[in-house]
């Protein structure tokens, strides 16, 4: 897991339709940044990091009997 740059950050934004100015993005990045290596030492060992957007779908999925 790598702390994402102004750059990632800025083609985030735009991807999402939610586009921001350079500097927007660096100061995201630089918020984000401790976050990101808090979670270093686990990264990829938790279920949650596979797939996110799948954890919603399991935990509301029915089971059929």
């Amino acid at each position: 897991m790598t702390t994402p740059t102004a750059k990632e950050i800025k083609a985030m934004t735009d991807v999402a339709g939610v586009p921001v100015d350079a500097e927007v993005a660096a100061r995201i990045a630089n918020s984000i940044g401790p976050a990101f290596a808090g979670f270093a030492p686990v990264a990829g060992t938790l279920p949650f990091d596979l797939e996110p957007a799948g954890f919603l779908l399991v935990q509301t999925a029915k089971v059929s009997a």
